[in-house]
């Protein structure tokens, strides 16, 4: 996925151009380069129940910011709470 990222990206660009919707829906596991290119810029943003979505897994961020972090964190629940995303479907 990685090498398709900025194609995606690109593409995504002409869609807009064109005025036409992005739907992003994010799946159990949206993780890395995805999360942090293409799958926040839709128009509208879904996931699916308890998906974890995120960039880097809670291990690594933990250690990184040597915190626990919340419950249910990176978890499609906690990303609407937040208003990262806009809806949850099942």
């Amino acid at each position: 996925s990685l090498m398709q990222m900025a194609k995606v990206t690109a593409v995504l660009t002409l869609l807009s151009q064109a005025k036409r919707p992005f739907i992003s829906i994010l799946t159990d596991p949206t993780m890395g380069g995805v999360s942090a290119s293409f799958a926040f810029i839709g128009d509208v943003v879904v996931a699916e129940p308890a998906a974890l979505i995120g960039f880097a897994g809670p291990r690594v961020i933990e250690q990184t910011v040597r915190e626990k972090l919340p419950e249910g964190f990176q978890r499609s629940e906690f990303l609407l709470e937040k208003g990262a995303i806009d809806m949850i479907v099942d």
